[in-house]
């Protein structure tokens, strides 16, 4: 966890002049005497760099808007929230989000890391694509799923300040019986998994082909649930397995979001009064903070 502060605030985008972006990648590069150069990638992800200018605004307004939050910030002791017009979700750069856009990174059990990968297009490097680790998720935006379904938000948290997503505690029923049909009823006795959650199933005999799959819950009833699985093909089930609703070893776990870059001054904020009542901020450099 970093010590650094940070205010869970975003800077105006909507009163941008003539704002610049670029990404930057940290690599050290050796030449020695024959003119080779050895380079090397200190970490694999972009820095992005902002160069952002106010112009022709009330006085009032600009300190309202800028001026303090750069104060708060204590220029660039804090970070804050900077949204890329450009560059701001998780499909694409601008496109709305869906629960496939990108395959999250596991940090423990349950628990992912929302990222953004670059590059797509063509082959990568050896290294694979950079990735963007998502720590500002913009709140009510997040996507998730498992195996390609989609998972109700009442399954899973956001920490909109990590950008981590953790699964609620686990839903397991032991199977009794499962029905062929196009619709299989699964029989797991007393149960609290709800429609639109959804299961995996695992060590089923006689419907082998069931097991590895994850079905979506269409219908629930005291002891048993109805999955979005086709099961009239199946073998029949003679006994055993279980359903469970975590994600299990295997799975892709996928999401999408929109996001903000956490950001710090790198610059002075300088004050041009070139008009009576109006004022230009000048450039202000802003860095993002990969380890915010």
């Amino acid at each position: 966890m970093s010590l650094n502060p940070f205010l869970e605030e975003r800077i105006p985008i909507d009163v941008q002049i003539g704002a610049t972006y670029g990404d930057d990648y940290e690599v050290v590069i050796t030449k020695v005497a024959g003119g080779a150069e050895y380079r090397s990638l200190t970490h694999p992800f972009p820095i992005r760099r902002f160069t952002l200018d106010y112009s022709l605004l009330g006085v009032a307004d600009l300190w309202t808007r800028v001026v303090n939050l750069y104060h708060r910030a204590y220029k660039s002791y804090a970070g804050f929230r900077v949204k890329c017009l450009d560059d701001f979700t998780t499909n694409g750069t601008v496109t709305a989000p869906t629960h496939l856009d990108q395959t999250l990174t596991l940090i423990s059990t349950g628990i992912y890391q929302l990222r953004k990968a670059y590059g797509s297009g063509a082959a990568s490097i050896s290294l694979g694509y950079p990735e963007r680790t998502i720590y500002k998720p913009v709140t009510g935006t997040v996507l998730i799923g498992v195996s390609t379904i989609v998972i109700p938000v009442v399954v899973y948290t956001v920490d909109t300040v990590t950008g981590q997503v953790t699964f609620a505690a686990t839903k397991t029923g032991t199977i009794t019986a499962i029905t062929q049909a196009s619709s299989a009823v699964v029989t797991i006795g007393a149960h609290t998994m709800l429609v639109n959650e959804s299961v995996y199933f695992a060590a089923v005999a006689g419907m082998t082909q069931i097991n590895g799959q994850r079905g979506l819950i269409t219908a629930i009833a005291a002891t048993t649930i109805t999955v979005a699985i086709n099961s009239t093909g199946y073998g029949v089930y003679t006994s055993a397995g279980t359903a469970n609703t975590h994600p299990q070893a295997g799975e892709t776990v996928t999401g999408g979001c929109e996001f903000d870059i956490p950001c710090r001054f790198d610059s002075i904020l300088n004050i041009e009064m070139n008009y009576p009542n109006h004022r230009d901020s000048g450039p202000i450099e802003l860095v993002e903070l990969i380890a915010p």
